[in-house]
């Protein structure tokens, strides 16, 4: 099933993370597949950093071969201006996901201005307040369409822990204005599309590894990649096409080194 993957595609928190500690034997299996010629790639929802932010970690963390490393802030102001036009979007969240929202020639409103947007994006806001929650909801409920990376509850962190992530907030705000999220990131196809296109693959000959059911192996079934659900307690059967508790298991049924 993945002796003969050309490729490989990672998400990072929970998978080959957990918060800035790699998780064990990732780095020697992820280096083992790079030395034998397979793709690497990197897919994280997160909604605070941009690629070349992970890229930067992961070298940090001893891998200085990564070069394809993707987030959906790469996306995220394309997608709003691909779909509603130039907007003055309420931003709830990170300054990297302001900056995005710039770049792609939006106007940012301010949290009093709410009435004023015409989109919403929220990602995880690690200063959240209820001010900020209200104008967001609020401005959804008038009909700014709410936009945000991605839906996942829990940011993983280290010892097993995590924290609130970007979709617990992404509910907070869809519960409250009685709307449903436009998500950018994973499991939605374009992030695993461009991933393919950095690896130069096609997705029969790439596989997507993550810890995620409903993010990494829905999104990477949709996109039509073979998929593997790390799963350290294990997974019951047909969660993915391969469940592997371990990166030396990862390693092995890929026929390199771990």
């Amino acid at each position: 099933m993945l002796a003969d993957c050309r490729g490989f595609v990672f998400d990072l928190d929970g998978c080959v993370w957990q918060g800035n500690t790699l998780n064990p034997g990732a780095g020697e299996t992820l280096t083992a597949l790079h030395r034998a010629g397979r793709g690497v790639a990197f897919l994280t929802n997160n909604s605070r950093a941009r690629g070349r932010d992970i890229r930067d970690k992961l070298h940090r963390l001893g891998l200085p071969w990564v070069e394809h490393t993707l987030t959906p802030l790469e996306i995220l102001g394309q997608v709003i201006a691909e779909r509603f036009g130039p907007s003055r979007v309420l931003v709830i969240g990170a300054p990297e996901l302001a900056e995005v929202v710039l770049e792609a020639g939006h106007e940012i409103v301010a949290v009093p201005d709410f009435r004023k947007a015409t989109v919403v994006a929220v990602g995880n806001d690690f200063d959240l307040s209820y001010e900020r929650l209200g104008a967001a909801s609020r401005a959804a409920a008038a009909g700014a369409p709410l936009v945000t990376p991605n839906v996942d509850a829990r940011l993983p962190i280290e010892d097993g822990d995590f924290l609130p992530g970007c979709g617990a907030i992404v509910a907070a705000v869809s519960a409250a204005a009685g709307v449903a999220p436009i998500v950018v990131g994973k499991p939605e196809p374009p992030l695993f599309r461009i991933a393919l296109a950095r690896l130069g693959l096609d997705a029969a000959h790439a596989a997507m590894v993550g810890d995620s059911v409903e993010s990494d192996v829905a999104g990477g079934r949709r996109a039509g990649m073979r998929t593997v659900l790390y799963a350290p307690a294990g997974a019951a059967a047909g969660a993915a096409d391969v469940v592997v508790r371990s990166f030396a298991e990862l390693a092995r049924l890929a026929g390199v080194p771990g």
